[in-house]
C-alpha cells in the first residue's frame, strides 16, 4: 500500500499558491535580474499557478491572477510568444461569469505587452485601447489609477 505524504496536501497547495506568487512579484519588481534571478521568478510563476490549479477553490479570478503574472514574467523574459499564449488564457480566464471588469483589463494589458515584446505595434495598440476602455469603467478609483498606471508603462 502507498503511503501518503506526512503533510496536509490541500493546506501546502494554500500556502504555495501564495506563497510562489509573492515571492515571483518580488523579482518583477526587481529593476535588473540575473540569470539565475530571472530563472526563480519564471519557476515560482509556474509553479504558483500550478498550485492554484490543483485547489479545489480555485476560481476563473485566480487563473486570470495567476496567467497574468505568467505571461508578464515571459514578456520580462523577452519570449513574447510564451507571453501571448498566457496573456491569451488569462483573455479567456476574465470573460468567465463573475470575473470583474478589472482582471478583463488586465488581461489585455497583458496581451498588449506581449505584442510589445513582439514588436507588433498595431496589435499592441488594439489591446491597449481595449485595456483603456475597460479602465474608463471601473467604479473603483484605485482600480482605475493602478490599471492606466499600467497601461502607461508601454508608451
Amino acid at each position: 500500500m502507498t503511503k501518503g505524504p506526512d503533510f496536509d496536501v490541500v493546506a501546502a497547495h494554500k500556502y504555495f499558491s501564495v506563497e510562489f506568487f509573492n515571492k515571483a512579484w518580488d523579482y518583477v519588481d526587481m529593476p535588473n535580474r540575473s540569470i539565475d534571478e530571472a530563472d526563480k521568478m519564471l519557476h515560482l510563476s509556474l509553479a504558483s499557478l500550478w498550485h492554484w490549479t490543483q485547489r479545489e477553490d480555485c476560481t476563473s479570478t485566480n487563473l486570470s491572477i495567476g496567467y497574468w503574472q505568467v505571461s508578464r514574467v515571459f514578456a520580462l523574459l523577452r519570449q513574447a510568444e510564451n507571453a501571448r499564449h498566457y496573456g491569451e488564457l488569462c483573455l479567456e480566464a476574465s470573460q468567465k461569469e463573475g470575473v470583474l471588469p478589472f482582471y478583463l483589463g488586465y488581461a489585455y494589458e497583458a496581451l498588449a505587452r506581449a505584442e510589445l515584446v513582439a514588436g507588433n505595434q498595431d496589435k499592441m495598440e488594439g489591446y491597449l485601447t481595449h485595456a483603456q476602455e475597460v479602465a474608463a469603467i471601473l467604479p473603483d478609483p484605485q482600480e482605475k489609477k493602478q490599471l492606466l498606471s499600467d497601461l502607461d508603462t508601454m508608451h
